[in-house]
């Protein structure tokens, strides 16, 4: 499928009515992505897959959230459905706490879209799901459909994986290990919401968005509001306004040698002010934690959840609110907006000319 039909196809009246999720009286989802669960040697999830099911299953099911799997859960490029499940046991029972009591929605991504051939698989799939949430729609779907690459080439890349660069040791080839395809993707899903008036909550590249935002440009931007306060500022709050500054300045070096600078340049929205329009769930296996997003009728947010130890340096700036829990995991909001605030800036902001390149 081309992604230009995936596009039309999602925005359809005829969308499929079973994976639409209608938040607009009451309720709240957990959107997350990228687990690429596999067995063995190579298993990418092996590093946050036990706190995982911990949090699934302790905070978001006995909370009354829902969860949507956006795509690659599986890491079927690499390895069987059986072994998988055989590894993550522990996982599929808490997908199975969410799926009896209708709380579970999954997309595919473009590593486990070989579940459509799995006659037993337990768990209804989808290309897209539809959030609503009564101020304006969400879309919720991987992200790889934007990709030519993967929607006309994905059989051989699989099989590229499996039996070429799996036995030699080499790890997964995709969009979150260039920055360049990483902003064709998003470019992608940022034109569509900008000409539809909606939000998209993609996954794929494995870099958290939120409102349009990747974490390099978050911080320039947040650099420029501390430096705003800073002269009104007095006392205990002007010394921690300065060492504020002093880290995000420290991280935003170290941001800028991870990226090559051409691409830095580059922007999703041009010389514009930025829409927000656009957000990524990042991944679940971070080497410090794991980022999702969070959704109900009023509000979006993007969290982070670690072990206690081992994200801790990465949010311990000053202004998050890290909330720890009994079993040794802690949860951080990085950001949080209220919906109509959003739908607002995306009304306000989003009439201008959108590059389809």
């Amino acid at each position: 499928m081309m992604a230009n039909s995936f596009f039309a196809d999602i925005i359809s009246p005829r969308f499929n009515p079973a994976a639409v999720l209608d938040l607009s009286q009451s309720g709240k989802v957990l959107v997350i992505s990228d687990f690429h669960m596999g067995s063995g040697k190579g298993d990418d999830f092996h590093l946050n897959g036990e706190i995982l099911i911990s949090i699934l299953e302790d905070y978001y099911f006995k909370n009354g959230w829902t969860l949507l799997l956006n795509g690659d859960i599986e890491e079927l490029a690499k390895f069987s459905l059986r072994d998988i499940q055989a590894q993550w046991a522990g996982m599929y029972r808490v997908f199975d706490l969410f799926a009896a009591e209708g709380r579970l929605y999954k997309t595919l991504g473009n590593h486990d879209e070989d579940l459509l051939f799995e006659k037993d698989y337990p768990y209804p799939l989808y290309n897209a799901v539809r959030i609503e949430t009564g101020v304006l729609p969400i879309y919720v779907y991987h992200g790889h459909q934007s990709s030519k690459v993967y929607t006309n080439f994905n059989n051989l890349i699989r099989l590229g994986l499996r039996y070429l660069l799996k036995p030699i040791g080499i790890k997964n080839i995709s969009s979150a290990r260039s920055p360049y395809k990483r902003f064709h993707v998003e470019r992608q899903a940022y034109n569509f919401s900008l000409k539809n008036n909606c939000i998209s909550v993609i996954g794929h590249t494995h870099r958290a968005l939120f409102e349009s935002l990747g974490r390099y440009d978050y911080v320039k931007f947040e650099i420029e509001r501390l430096c705003r306060d800073y002269p009104s500022s007095e006392g205990e709050d002007r010394q921690r306004i300065a060492r504020e500054v002093e880290n995000l300045r420290i991280e935003l070096g170290k941001l800028k040698m991870s990226e090559r600078r051409s691409v830095l340049r580059q922007s999703l929205y041009g010389d514009e002010y930025p829409v927000p329009c656009l957000f990524n769930a990042g991944c679940a296996i971070g080497r410090k934690g794991i980022n999702a997003i969070e959704v109900d009728n009023e509000n979006i947010a993007l969290v982070y959840w670690f072990a206690q130890g081992r994200g801790m340096k990465f949010i311990s700036r000053g202004w998050y609110k890290v909330k720890s829990f009994r079993k040794g995991y802690c949860r951080a909001v990085l950001n949080k907006d209220r919906l109509d605030f959003v739908n607002a800036k995306i009304e306000l902001l989003g009439k201008q000319d959108i590059d389809d390149t």
